[in-house]
């Protein structure tokens, strides 16, 4: 598992940018929350919930029984995942399986299913969690995951906690076609298994500012982000 560049095995660039960290349960908008903010700030961005879906569908390709902890930590070692950037201060982290973007392979009910389980799994968090801070040092980039301003990156310059209601979270999970159209029940089924974990469990840091997005619009939200990071650019050394 590794960090490239755009063109290849050279170094990413780093800046003296902020770092922000997004965390939130699936449906609360972080996603698109995250991608509007780095485009809009002028950041680098990261899903470093792609990371655990590409592992999840590599093991699903490989056979390996993903209720099997112990074979799931085993087989993850050998599996070939990469986080590759453009070399520049913008753009969206492409996560590599095997050499090849997965795309919306990721996003299919069965991976929906099962990601959550090998998330639960440290040996993986181990793993993937090394590689993603690799990517977070360089700087200068937005985070999005669960456990982001708690274990990943816990000095992040901006640290926010997305949520919604448990109901506004499914309606838009069930709508969301490329998301793999995830109903009530599967939702439910993640979020306990994502906050009851014994590794890295989906929760607010204490210092995260907890923003609940049920009545509010995605704009909204991302201005409300924005001027975090403005306040947060102020006040770093130049």
């Amino acid at each position: 598992m590794k960090v490239v560049g755009l063109g290849g095995d050279e170094p990413v660039e780093g800046t003296a940018d902020v770092v922000v960290a997004i965390d939130g349960p699936a449906g609360s908008g972080k996603s698109t929350v995250a991608r509007r903010v780095a485009e809009e700030a002028g950041l680098r961005y990261l899903d470093t919930g792609a990371t655990y879906r590409a592992l999840t569908l590599a093991l699903l390709r490989r056979g390996i029984p993903v209720e099997d902890a112990e074979a799931v930590a085993d087989a993850a070692k050998a599996v070939d995942l990469t986080l590759e950037l453009p070399p520049g201060r913008a753009g969206a982290a492409r996560v590599l399986l095997d050499g090849v973007e997965p795309g919306l392979a990721l996003r299919t009910p069965e991976v929906n299913a099962t990601v959550s389980a090998v998330a639960a799994v440290p040996a993986v968090r181990e793993l993937l969690v090394g590689l993603q801070r690799s990517l977070v040092g360089v700087g200068g980039i937005v985070v999005e995951g669960r456990d982001i301003g708690t274990v990943v990156w816990p000095d992040a310059d901006v640290k926010v906690f997305l949520t919604a209601s448990e109901h506004e979270r499914a309606r838009r999970r069930s709508d969301d076609t490329e998301g793999g159209g995830e109903t009530a029940e599967t939702l439910a089924r993640r979020d306990a298994l994502d906050s009851g974990r014994a590794a890295s469990p989906t929760r607010a840091a204490a210092d995260a500012l907890v923003i609940d997005s049920t009545t509010r619009t995605i704009d909204q939200v991302v201005d409300h982000l924005l001027q975090l990071i403005e306040a947060a650019r102020a006040t770093r050394p130049r």
